[in-house]
């Protein structure tokens, strides 16, 4: 590849593109977090003023339940003093920056995040364009990286700080590149390997990487007069060690605490979380996530060596927990476990910085079960993602998957909503448990169109027990977590019905499929059919209840907007919460 190949995706028509989608996400994001306030200008028309008030955007939107802009991507204009001028995704963010509370010092990090999702979006754009009834019945991997849109809230979704273009083409997940991951031995005074019910560390990374490879990295090691006992085996991404651990971790290199033994043979794919790859030589074998000191939406995404060492635990735990209970493996709820982890632990770093900080992030790894294994006669996989992809002509992946299935829209989405969202509600009101479960988080089991189950994945990191008093074997003691009595049912209507269901609602009736309170009817039916299948748990849905009137309007934008480099503070998360009035419940009185 040329100097100039690397940024052939940057054209001026694809530019403008990029631009226009942009902007239309922040106008309707923006104004669901009431950041701005559009004026209506007309039927269905609105305007939007800069901070100076001499620019103006106007634009053709639906306002939808839960405060959901659609806004008309190619209805924005863009004018000032009497003239209309180019949307510019820079220029929007620099003339609104006091209403969006950007401050000096973050503006310009956040320019360079937005120019970074502009780039990926105009690569996105000279992709085939795969029509969704097409995508269907692409696979699990080209569902993967065919989608387009990342987080649907996030408008800075894409900044991926530190990779540079070349970097960018070899390990974004829409780029679909192969990967070969790095190999370190690091020795065992400085590293642990943990490991879920009955596996051991030797089998399982001969498993993982077959016997030629072990002996071949064995050779390595004695070649340096290393003895390949003292050591242990650590998965890399390739940027890591190239931008991070030959530098940072010189010294460790330099000392033979980590020996690098070079590429494995099989063959990944990134997954749209960038650091957590897909084995394509050998789909059965296990996801491998790996540390990646990149900025990317609000967090440095590393991974903690000290997190490590419970995470196999905290699975097992958690599995166990749903094979025991009846209603949760009705649903046919499972989990991908995290099955192993590794990680190093770097003294000096960890002398001189608290435990939160990037520098103990830098070399870990986990091992995640594939749920190509479990597939049943006729399934197929999809990241809960595609629900709310569209294609290049409208069309929506759930459209797509309704026409499939047979079914009428409503009785597709039950189906749907007693896979996925029934072990939700089950977790919470019997066990205070909540999850991260956005669509990056969750696949879908599929079988002719109809969702046969759902998986829950990223386990050890992002659940939560939601009790002080509960009581905890020590291994997952960490996941009891104190969180303000008016906050906690938030993990219901923030993560699932604002940051999800609100877009698939909107698309599923801007095209006509499902009309939106049909929608919102058919999740307070699920809900009402949950409840009354335990009686016994009625006092706590009067104490948390889903038919509230209202709840408050957590914003996503606004933490980011705010502290784009720690979006969050790692110790307090409920205290971190951005709360601006108040949301609508969709399904009160239903």
């Amino acid at each position: 590849m040329t100097l100039s190949d690397a940024v052939a995706h940057l054209s001026p028509h694809r530019w403008a593109r990029a631009n226009r989608l942009l902007i239309r996400k922040a106008l309707a994001e923006f104004a669901h977090e009431r950041l701005i306030t559009p004026e209506a200008a007309g039927a269905g028309e609105y305007v939007v003023r800069s901070d100076d008030g001499l620019t103006r955007y106007t634009f053709k939107a639906v306002i939808r339940a839960l405060d959901h802009w659609q806004v008309d991507a190619d209805s924005i204009t863009r004018h000032r003093d009497g003239t209309e001028l180019p949307l510019a995704a820079l220029d929007f963010f620099i003339e609104l920056q006091k209403s969006l509370g950007l401050s000096d010092e973050v503006l310009p990090v956040y320019l360079e995040e937005i120019s970074s999702t502009l780039s990926g979006t105009c690569y996105k754009l000279t992709k085939p364009q795969i029509p969704v009834a097409e995508l269907v019945g692409a696979g699990f991997q080209a569902i993967e990286t065919g989608m387009t849109e990342g987080h649907p809230c996030f408008v800075a979704n894409n900044g991926r700080l530190g990779f540079g273009v070349h970097e960018y083409l070899s390990y974004a997940p829409e780029t679909g590149s192969p990967v070969k991951l790095v190999w370190l031995a690091a020795h065992r005074s400085r590293a642990a390997f943990t490991a879920g019910v009955g596996i051991e560390y030797e089998a399982f990374v001969r498993d993982e990487l077959g016997a030629e490879t072990v002996e071949r990295f064995h050779g390595v090691l004695r070649e340096q007069d290393l003895d390949p006992a003292d050591y242990l085996f650590i998965p890399v991404h390739p940027w890591q060690w190239w931008n991070k651990l030959t530098v940072t971790f010189a010294a460790e290199v330099a000392q033979k605490h980590l020996v690098c033994l070079g590429e494995g043979d099989d063959e990944y794919l990134a997954q749209q979380s960038i650091r957590t790859f897909f084995n394509t030589s050998s789909p059965e074998k296990h996801y491998v996530k790996t540390a990646l000191s990149v900025l990317n939406m609000g967090f440095m995404r590393g991974l903690s060596a000290a997190y490590m060492e419970a995470t196999p635990a905290i699975n097992d735990w958690l599995a166990q927990l749903i094979d025991n209970d009846p209603i949760l493996t009705a649903t046919g709820l499972s989990i991908i476990r995290e099955r192993a982890a590794v990680g190093y632990r770097h003294l000096e770093y960890e002398k001189a910085t608290d435990r939160y900080s990037p520098y103990r992030k830098m070399l870990a790894a986990l091992w995640r079960e594939s749920p190509v294994a479990s597939l049943q006669d006729g399934e197929s996989l999809a990241t809960m993602a595609s629900l709310v992809h569209v294609d290049h002509e409208g069309a929506s992946f759930a459209g797509a998957l309704i026409a499939q299935s047979g079914l009428t829209p409503t009785e597709w989405l039950r189906r749907y909503l007693k896979a996925y969202f029934t072990p939700l509600l089950h977790s919470f009101y019997a066990y205070d448990l909540v999850y991260m479960p956005h669509g990056e988080n969750v696949i879908l089991a599929l079988k002719d169109g109809v969702v046969q189950r759902a998986i829950y994945k990223d386990i050890a990191e992002e659940i939560a027990v939601m009790d002080v008093d509960a009581v905890l074997p020590p291994t997952v003691e960490r996941l009891r977590v104190d969180v303000p009595e008016e906050k906690k049912l938030l993990s219901i209507f923030t993560d699932v019905f604002d940051c999800f269901f609100r877009f698939l609602a909107a698309n599923l009736a801007a095209e006509g499929i499902l009309e939106e309170d049909d929608f919102w009817r058919t999740v307070a039916e699920v809900t009402r059919d949950y409840q009354h299948s335990v009686p016994e748990l009625a006092d706590k849905f009067k104490q948390y209840d889903m038919f509230a009137p209202e709840f408050a309007l957590s914003c996503l934008n606004r933490l980011q907007l705010r502290n784009n480099k720690q979006m969050v503070d790692l110790a307090d998360p409920a205290g971190a919460l951005q709360l601006v009035g108040n949301l609508k419940n969709p399904i009160a009185g239903l």
